[in-house]
């Protein structure tokens, strides 16, 4: 069984029952990650933690290296991703303090960051017509509902806005107009990355604020987002540590073959720099 990752705020990692905690630095072809990951082990399982705005959360949503932070998680031999992530939701019934088990993105940073391992002299298309894993999402699912005064909902879609500011008033009307369920700053990039690595990822997301078109929240504040978000991290921590304890063994996912037929570009024309780069990728398609 490969490491499960844990992507999210900091103080995550100080789940109460880890051991064997160390800090790790990694490099990668793609620059700096977000910072050094941590790992250790989890109810008899290794976990590898990462906080996507580095500690004292200093990177802004559009200059996080999502690319870098994947790519680490690889190469540490993570095989399953689960991401915390603060979101606002747009639907009544989805309430603040809630947490979401997300099925579904759509993304509106017109792709401002960069969000794919294959950009120079190698060209991939991963199937993503459904961008989170199945398994991952039922085990986390399964976890959150065995949680007492947890409400979890199994399925909704992401919008991923660009920020770092909330949304207009006009934006988040549009949005719910569109059907969508919550919005965030983070997870598209992240799940479209892990995709193309062959890992697993499930987003928990945890509902904050109603965003700005609901009546009691005209001005969604960052204090009430903080608030919200530090009432619901003892929760967020017994969901991720009874997910981890629940974890299969082995993966029975489509999501560890995503490569298998997605590179098109004749292998005889792929640098060979991008090979020696990818290589943790794309090592067992590409000799």
């Amino acid at each position: 069984m490969g490491r499960i990752g844990i992507i999210g705020g900091s103080g995550l990692y100080k789940i109460e029952g880890i051991k064997n905690v160390k800090m790790v630095s990694v490099t990668t072809p793609f620059g700096r990650p977000s910072g050094k990951f941590i790992t250790g082990t989890l109810e008899g399982k290794e976990v590898v933690f990462v906080p996507r705005h580095d500690v004292g959360h200093r990177i802004s949503p559009s200059h996080i290296n999502y690319r870098a932070n994947i790519y680490g998680m690889k190469k540490l031999g993570v095989e399953r991703i689960i991401s915390l992530s603060a979101c606002g939701s747009l639907k009544e019934e989805f309430k603040p303090l809630d947490f979401v088990v997300v099925d579904q993105f759509v993304d509106r940073t017109n792709y401002a960051r960069d969000m794919s391992f294959f950009d120079k002299g190698i060209v991939a298309h991963i199937g993503f017509a459904h961008p989170v894993c199945r398994e991952l999402s039922k085990t986390l699912y399964n976890a959150a509902k065995a949680i007492s005064g947890v409400t979890v909902h199994g399925c909704g879609t992401y919008i991923n806005m660009e920020g770092p500011a909330f949304s207009t008033l006009a934006e988040s009307n549009l949005y719910r107009s569109w059907g969508m369920d919550v919005i965030g700053m983070t997870n598209f990039a992240e799940a479209k990355l892990a995709r193309e690595a062959e890992i697993c990822y499930s987003t928990l997301a945890a509902v904050t604020d109603y965003d700005c078109w609901h009546p009691s929240h005209e001005s969604v504040t960052i204090d009430m987002v903080i608030q919200n978000l530090r009432r619901n991290i003892e929760n967020a921590k017994k969901i991720l540590v009874k997910t981890i304890k629940d974890m299969p063994q082995e993966r029975i996912c489509f999501c560890q073959e995503a490569l298998k037929y997605a590179i098109v570009t004749d292998r005889k024309m792929i640098p060979a720099k991008v090979k020696k780069d990818l290589k943790i990728i794309i090592g067992k398609y590409v000799k």
